[in-house]
């Protein structure tokens, strides 16, 4: 299928032949009809990919700060290939579509083939001949609203929600500061709801467009008489409510709004606007209200809501994304929207960069609505795996499933060097797989992982998808008698573990191997070299500064994630396995009793494991920390020696009454996958043993057993 894509890297725009997306439960397949280019918003975003690394960096201060404290976390190299990572991408263009479906799994049944739907959501309704949509990101489609009309759909909820936060009623003066596109549609908006509408833009073009569409009375911004020209409208009063739609890099709407508002009025940000606040004279003596509109409605940036699919009790949440997409949609159907005055231009999708040179200022023409249309085209329905690059030569071919940016940085790069092709890469967006096949050379992209089951010459399957479905991967790939790397954890609960375990009881050939990186950091072999001489029990105390994760996050989520015991405490079970050379057999585990609404209690836990040896591993496990203390520290004492692990960058041995330092560092991602691969090659057992692996991820399990029961667990 064709799609509109930028490299975030050079700025380049262009449209490429993709793997069409995957479809999983609670998403719909649609074919597009329409896409709606949204020029304020997209037009930042092109613009800053276009920028220098130093402009990209001005921009985006935020992620700047998140650089440097990286760095000081994980060092310097590793932190300037997550960058490379993170700008050596391509990027989705577009949020709002409307096209028919073509296959739905969305758990409600609400959507069947051939329903004419709109559609919205960065990275979901882009710009592309298919799309694979969260079912509460997409509305049916009036049967006499047409596909070009429904694609206003998204921008048509975001001014939608802008009004709602207005509250507007019969008959009061509304001043709508900012005239594009989100104007246009926020002023017919208003006049469908029986206001007195004025518009204010710096466009003489788009207001003489707001007097003719919305029946505003609208000016220039810079026009002499537009003060005289309020107070007339109002008759003195001031407005009750102004709605900034405009995207504006200086304070001005700010401070008009707060000039021109009646005692008492509001004032509502809808555009990207800046927001130094003038307390005097006017809004402080006027006691004004100011409002902030969070896209198009309740539900937005919610993932349970966007992403799970679970929507809000109608009930209690009247207006969600969802709804607002419906209603808008509605309000076209009745006829008191007029969605076809805005439309200037249409182009093909194979003509998409022409209408972004529009936008963009590179051809001066005045322009509103542009869409962009899918015609009928033979590679729309091609198979959901593309040909990428010449396949390059190893003695044995892996596949991903699954490349985010930890598999970018961490695993694929470490496989340079080892006699190992790169075959198929699968993720569920095109875009990702076509990207990450480029950058690496893979042979082909795929957004189905069926395509590596089935392919006879992928001898190696790593896994580095979400933690729900690792399990079924691997299961699928033992059956299909490949070996497989998953990156931790292995599955999510005992049932899963049980099932993995059946297969690997029969399976004696394929290898399973386990991201259990931190016991092979040199450090770490450095100090077991020095304790697997020593046969008496050892004591493992590890305290982890993990840090905040927020309770949205999908790794906290107990069925996407499995939230950190199962997918982060493992690799320190793991750990203290290798140390020991034993077997957990009962664990103790209790965490904090906070009441706090933000705080995950098991995130700040005390565990304590017995080993079959007699050993102990003690876990302090926090969440609540400062991020200025380093994340990790591991102590080994056994024998009269004492080893000590900072944060993987550095060691220390106590032996002798003399401290000698290990200068090694590293968090062993190299090895392991180094270690995987040469196993294979050898017919070698795998490097952490299946019954390690096992004993590992069922503890995870019984930790949580201990936490609910507050009784000690068997293992």
């Amino acid at each position: 299928m064709k799609q509109l894509i930028q490299n975030f890297k050079t700025g380049e725009l262009y449209v490429d032949e993709l793997p069409l997306p995957a479809l999983s439960t609670g998403m719909v397949l649609v074919e597009n009809e329409f896409s709606l280019i949204s020029a304020g918003t997209e037009k930042g975003t092109v613009k800053v990919a276009q920028s220098s690394l130093l402009g990209k960096a001005k921009q985006r201060p935020d992620l700047v700060a998140q650089v440097l404290q990286n760095i000081k976390k994980e060092g310097l190299m590793a932190t300037l290939e997550k960058v490379r990572t993170k700008l050596d991408s391509l990027k989705a263009l577009g949020y709002s579509t409307a096209g028919v479906v073509k296959a739905s799994l969305d758990t409600n049944g609400k959507f069947k083939v051939g329903d004419r739907v709109a559609c919205a959501g960065q990275d979901y309704a882009s710009h592309a001949e298919v799309v694979s949509i969260p079912q509460n990101l997409v509305a049916k489609i009036p049967d006499n609203v047409s596909f070009e009309e429904a694609s206003f759909t998204t921008l048509g909820a975001i001014a939608l929600q802008g009004v709602r936060q207005a509250n507007p009623t019969l008959g009061e003066n509304i001043c709508v500061i900012g005239l594009g596109l989100l104007g246009q549609i926020t002023c017919q908006l208003l006049s469908a709801n029986g206001c007195r509408v004025f518009g204010i833009d710096v466009s003489d073009k788009m207001v003489q467009l707001a007097k003719e569409v919305s029946n505003a009375e609208a000016y220039n911004r810079n026009n002499a008489a537009l003060l005289t020209a309020i107070e007339t409208f109002t008759r003195g009063n001031g407005f009750d409510k102004i709605i900034i739609t405009a995207a504006a890099p200086t304070n001005d709407p700010i401070e008009l709004s707060v000039q021109i508002a009646r005692k008492k009025g509001q004032i509502i940000v809808v555009g990207a606007v800046k927001m130094d606040v003038p307390r005097d004279p006017h809004f402080y003596r006027k006691e004004l209200d100011l409002k902030i509109s969070c896209s198009y409605g309740p539900g937005r940036y919610d993932n349970v809501y966007e992403e799970q699919g679970h929507d809000y009790p109608f009930a209690y949440v009247r207006w969600t994304e969802q709804r607002n997409m419906e209603a808008f949609l509605d309000l076209i159907a009745l006829g008191k929207l007029n969605l076809k005055a805005l439309i200037t231009h249409t182009f093909d999708i194979d003509d998409a960069v022409k209408a972004y040179d529009l936008v963009l200022g590179k051809v001066q023409e005045p322009f509103v609505g542009i869409l962009l249309r899918y015609p009928p085209s033979n590679t729309k329905h091609t198979k959901t795996i593309a040909a990428v690059a010449q396949k390059t030569t190893g003695k044995l071919n892996a596949s991903f499933i699954g490349a985010g940016s930890f598999a970018q940085s961490y695993l694929i790069p470490n496989l340079k060097g080892l006699n190992v092709a790169l075959n198929t890469v699968v993720t569920n967006n095109g875009i990702n797989a076509k990207n990450v096949a480029g950058k690496f050379g893979f042979a082909s992209a795929s957004t189905n992982a069926d395509e590596v089951m089935l392919d006879k010459n992928a001898d190696v399957v790593f896994v580095a998808s979400r933690h729900d479905s690792h399990a079924s991967y691997v299961e699928k790939s033992l059956k299909a008698n490949k070996h497989v790397f998953v990156e931790k954890p292995l599955c999510l609960n005992e049932v899963e573990l049980a099932s993995i375990d059946a297969i690997m009881q029969q399976n004696t050939k394929a290898l399973l191997m386990v991201g259990f990186n931190r016991r092979f950091a040199p450090v770490s072999v450095e100090l077991n070299k020095l304790f697997s001489k020593i046969t008496e029990p050892k004591v493992v105390n590890i305290r982890v500064n993990a840090g905040f994760i927020p309770l949205d996050h999908w790794t906290q989520q107990t069925d996407i994630g499995g939230g950190r015991i199962v997918g982060e405490i493992c690799h320190f079970i793991d750990l203290m396995q290798f140390f020991t050379n034993a077997k957990p057999i009962k664990v103790y585990a209790d965490c904090i009793a906070s009441n706090s609404a933000q705080a995950k209690n098991d995130d700040n836990i005390a565990i304590v494991i017995r080993f079959s040896d007699g050993s102990i591993g003690n876990l302090i496990y926090v969440a609540n920390g400062d991020k200025s203390l380093p994340k990790e520290r591991i102590e080994v004492f056994a024998g009269n020696i004492c080893g000590v692990i900072n944060d993987f960058k550095d060691g220390m041995i106590y032996k002798n009454n003399k401290a000698t330092s290990i200068k090694s560092s590293g968090k062993g991602h190299s090895q392991e996958v180094a270690a995987f691969i040469h196993a294979i090659e050898k017919g070698a057992a795998s490097p952490i043993a299946y019954e390690s692996i096992y004993a590992t991820t069922l503890t995870t399990f019984k930790i949580l057993d201990a936490i609910r029961t507050g009784l000690p667990q068997d293992v």
